[in-house]
């Protein structure tokens, strides 16, 4: 079967974020109301599994080993089937 996976990352609670503070600063200093703007990456990934749990494990080890790093980020994986 197709799988669609979405997969967003982002940095954790806590930690600096120096392009989404910039982004802050300048949607501000361009008089829009922004309390926290934060960055995040979205990948999308097409693959084949026999099931929709297989799918998931497989993008959760993508993420391990290569989308996420541990130390700083956290991520969200959403899985979907595709004809």
């Amino acid at each position: 079967m197709k799988y669609s996976a979405k997969v967003e990352v982002k940095f954790k609670e806590g930690l600096f974020d120096p392009e989404g503070e910039t982004t802050k600063k300048s949607l501000q200093g361009l008089r829009f109301p922004v309390e926290d703007a934060k960055l995040s990456k979205v990948f999308n990934i097409k693959l084949d599994a026999k099931t929709k749990d297989e799918a998931y494990s497989m993008v959760e080890e993508m993420c391990k080993k290569l989308l996420a790093n541990p130390n700083k980020d956290d991520y969200k994986i959403i899985i979907e089937e595709i004809q």
